[in-house]
């Protein structure tokens, strides 16, 4: 066990972001969504994810991968959370997704597991802990499964619920973007180390190279800050872009989300919200 302070009692309130809370509140305001999540538990479509999830990948535990497992388990109480199950997948293409509304589990892709070292893997796994404790979980599931679940209800077809159905895709990809830096949060909260978490997110935005040992967050950051200052016509650019593809996309670009991270620790946010951990702590100890 490491020194990191245990986050006793913490709730998704304490890392949720204001945009995260905003873009929750509007996709929950679409009226075909209420009808989408009952269809989704009516045809049992959270077990049927999970079991090809376990069909597809190795489960961690203390004997099989016992480094990951006791990363989430640290994880997990320094979150205060339950233990969700733990998976290992085949990929090519590093990431890592949380699953499982009603049985929570984290699959970790095998190319991630050799981009980040152990320390970077702390934030991953927090960030994905930070999806679970948020209730993310089910929306995203409900993303992955939109268009499925549209035509069973028929929605496609009635021509009239187009709109509806429009608004409703691009209203889950807009939270999705947004929970991502509530995520992230948790896995800062974790690592309990911005220069680990920027490193992690740096290497998962490069993925895996014999250079890795090049990559500097302090270049990553000045590009992030370029990005943000690019002249007039770029900015343009940048819009037209974003209304072209990024709407649709279900993660924030990589340099934002750095940005966001580095944002939280220098308001002083980040420190507010361990200070109140750790004053609670001494006074349950005393």
């Amino acid at each position: 066990m490491s020194d990191r302070l245990i986050l006793k009692g913490l709730t998704s309130d304490d890392y949720m972001s204001d945009a995260d809370r905003w873009a929750l509140k509007k996709l929950k305001a679409i009226p075909l969504l209420p009808k989408v999540v009952a269809k989704f538990f009516e045809l049992g479509l959270d077990r049927w994810l999970y079991c090809y999830n376990m069909g597809m990948s190795v489960r961690c535990g203390p004997n099989q991968y016992p480094t990951l497992y006791n990363i989430l388990v640290e994880s997990c109480e320094v979150l205060d959370m339950p233990i969700p199950e733990l998976y290992v997948t085949n990929n090519p293409f590093p990431n890592a997704f949380a699953g499982g509304v009603e049985r929570p589990y984290i699959t970790l892709r095998s190319s991630i597991i050799e981009t980040m070292n152990d320390e970077q893997m702390y934030h991953l796994i927090g960030h994905e802990l930070g999806h679970i404790k948020a209730n993310h979980v089910l929306y995203f599931s409900i993303g992955f499964l939109l268009y499925p679940l549209l035509d069973i209800l028929g929605q496609r077809t009635l021509g009239a619920s187009d709109i509806a159905t429009y608004a409703l895709t691009l209203a889950l990809f807009e939270w999705s973007r947004q929970a991502e830096f509530s995520a992230d949060r948790a896995g800062l909260l974790v690592s309990q180390n911005l220069e680990t978490s920027l490193d992690a997110m740096i290497a998962l935005t490069a993925g895996p190279s014999r250079l890795r040992h090049e990559l500097s967050r302090e270049a990553f950051l000045e590009q992030a800050r370029t990005y943000q200052g690019a002249a007039p016509l770029d900015k343009l650019g940048q819009a037209v872009v974003f209304a072209v593809i990024g709407k649709t996309l279900t993660h924030p670009m990589p340099i934002h989300r750095a940005q966001a991270m580095d944002r939280w620790v220098t308001n002083g946010l980040y420190s507010k919200t361990l200070a109140k951990f750790s004053h609670e702590n001494v006074a349950r100890a005393g």
